[in-house]
């Protein structure tokens, strides 16, 4: 049901079961729709009385066990602090909502039976399932829910502290009934935010300390508890039997596995390998050589092995090297501008990626918050503001990124590259780029696996063309990750994640204040009132016109500031496994998800049979 009176009130898309006011104390005369699911771009797919999410087999055995991969190590089990390297442990806790990843920004009720929301979005209300338990038998209460909310933000990674940065407070109605008071009418975003909240035992983390890496196996509420691990190597996360939700529409057809097994490997290659001898049964493909020349050993010829390329229609965000603005030689935007015209994506993707790979030319590619063309209309007058404040390309010049001959040569990309840096006054003095300070132009590429190296291998030979000194250094993940939250590096790669509905992660994404705490997710170091304000634009968008307005002129600033050099997106998913799954049959918009994959007996019996025998 389209509920037109709440849309054009609340810019949220709402089913409801209910539609009256609530306590005065809450509501002060404003209208509130009580609702099983809220969405931001459109009306929810899925009725109050759904059975189960469409794209599942709802009859799904349960059963068998599967081994995955990681790269890199893990020593604790608190995945939301910044101290640290957590395993994937995230099952372990059921949030408030449940997303639907077949529609755009929709969530249902999954901890919350149902939601409330009133019409000028100043709060939002969650009203608890009566039958969500913690593993011990303790109700899951409203209390625990205030308790995590307001222990994320006090002690947990400066993520949480931007990401619910509008809320004021926090409040218990009851043991089944908590109320998120907002600083500011307005926020459409925040009520779905609140409802991604994974929600923590209050009881079992008393005594505890939070902001400490955790080395026991943590109480939680949800589908998987750790079972067996050795920290470094291996963790295996149990099916809960007895889960609370295991009939509910949320859960039916998913977490189908007894046991979940990961295997820490050093690299991406040694990974590849025990994938190849049968240890690891199901692997996704990140690249796109590999994908195009590994995929030929015997288990592949002889059917044991499977490998599909899966459409997937899902915004695929920003990839790019990604420069420290904390560094004085990337505090010029034409140095910034200068390391994409070296960078040649045509000669990378023609001979590393087999033509895999296509051009990435926004933040919000894949969507249409990517900018296009030159601004105009709405979105000239917003830019319009900032006349002098911003790249005067943002008027003039729509983006695209350098395009080479694909030869390796980029005499083109050279010669611009070149110009830029001499108008920044560097010059080229016995075959150093030599600044205004006297010192040669040098960076490092900082990374956590070589296999980034045939990236940067050739990247960093086209900028020594240009007398630049740059090092590549590989360290390992809990090293990369301290290095990261403390912003200590010049150069690395990095991925913004996409989004169907942009909002308050822009803020945390780019704001000043997120860069300045360690840990934040402005990576880049972004400093810029312009920027602030845009992102603000975007969290504060009041309908869908308007946010595509804000997140346009975003992305045209972002670009035009070069903050990244982009490297490239993929519009497919590849994957990798050993045949003894099942899965559902309808196709799915991110391409597959494998918590609806289960273990079938029959297939089993063979692939392992095949295995003995070589494949």
């Amino acid at each position: 049901m389209r509920m037109n009176w709440l849309a054009a009130a609340c810019g949220l898309w709402a089913t409801a079961s209910l539609a009256i006011p609530v306590r005065a104390a809450d509501v002060a005369k404003v209208d509130v729709a009580k609702v099983h699911g809220i969405s931001l771009v459109g009306p929810l797919a899925l009725p109050p009385d759904y059975q189960a999410f469409p794209w599942v087999n709802p009859d799904a055995p349960k059963g068998g066990e599967v081994a995955l991969a990681a790269t890199g190590t893990f020593d604790s089990f608190n995945p939301f602090i910044v101290r640290g390297t957590p395993g994937p442990v995230t099952p372990v806790w059921d949030t408030l909502m449940q997303a639907n990843p077949n529609e755009l920004s929709s969530e249902y009720g999954r901890l919350a039976q149902t939601v409330e929301l009133p019409a000028d979005k100043s709060w939002v209300a969650f009203d608890l399932r009566p039958e969500a338990r913690w593993w011990d038998g303790k109700p899951v209460t409203a209390e625990d829910v205030a308790w995590t909310f307001d222990t994320l933000r006090a002690s947990g990674r400066p993520f949480y502290t931007q990401y619910y940065g509008g809320v004021d407070h926090v409040e218990v109605d009851g043991p089944g009934r908590v109320v998120f008071r907002f600083k500011t009418a307005g926020n459409r975003e925040l009520p779905s935010i609140i409802g991604q909240l994974p929600v923590l035992p209050k009881h079992w983390w008393a005594g505890r300390d939070f902001s400490a890496p955790l080395t026991e196996p943590p109480l939680g509420s949800g589908p998987y508890r750790v079972g067996h691990f050795e920290f470094g190597h291996s963790i295996t996360m149990e099916r809960v039997p007895n889960y609370w939700g295991r009939n509910l529409p949320f859960a039916r057809g998913l977490y189908n596995f007894d046991k979940i097994r990961t295997e820490y490997f050093r690299d991406t290659d040694v990974q590849f390998e025990a994938f190849k001898a049968g240890q690891v049964d199901w692997r996704q493909e990140l690249s796109g050589k590999a994908w195009a020349t590994r995929y030929d050993f015997p288990a592949i010829a002889r059917g044991s092995v499977k490998k599909e390329a899966l459409q997937q229609h899902l915004p695929t965000g920003m990839q790019g090297f990604a420069m420290n603005l904390r560094r004085p030689q990337f505090r010029d935007r034409r140095v910034r501008e200068a390391m994409a015209q070296l960078f040649d994506f045509d000669w990378i993707n023609k001979t590393l990626s087999y033509g895999l790979n296509e051009r990435i030319e926004s933040y919000f590619a894949g969507t249409e918050f990517a900018t296009s063309g030159l601004p105009a209309g709405d979105e000239l007058a917003l830019l319009n503001q900032y006349r002098g404040q911003v790249p005067p390309e943002v008027f003039t010049t729509a983006f695209h990124i350098p395009a080479t001959d694909g030869s390796g040569n980029n005499p083109q990309g050279l010669r611009r590259a070149y110009d830029l840096l001499k108008a920044a006054g560097y010059v080229l003095r016995d075959r150093k780029l030599v600044g205004p300070d006297g010192k040669q132009l040098s960076f490092e590429i900082l990374d956590y696996d070589p296999t980034f190296q045939r990236l940067e291998l050739p990247y960093s030979q086209q900028l020594e063309r240009l007398g630049i000194a740059v090092q590549i250094r590989t360290v390992d993940p809990a090293q990369y990750q301290h290095r990261m939250d403390s912003f200590d590096y010049d150069m690395t790669t990095i991925v913004v994640p996409g989004t169907d509905s942009p909002g308050n992660e822009e803020v945390d994404n780019w704001g000043c204040a997120s860069g300045k705490q360690d840990g934040g997710s402005n990576i880049v170091g972004v400093c810029d009132p312009v920027v602030d304000a845009l992102a603000r634009k975007v969290v504060e968008a009041p309908d869908k016109a308007a946010l595509l307005t804000a997140t346009h002129a975003l992305d045209r600033v972002l670009l035009w500031n070069w903050y990244v050099v982009p490297q490239f997106r993929r519009s497919k998913l590849f994957i990798a496994y050993w045949d003894r799954f099942g899965r559902p049959a309808q196709p799915i918009r991110t391409g597959t998800e494998f918590d609806s994959w289960w273990f079938d007996t029959e297939r089993a019996k063979a692939d392992d049979l095949a295995r003995k025998h070589g494949g």
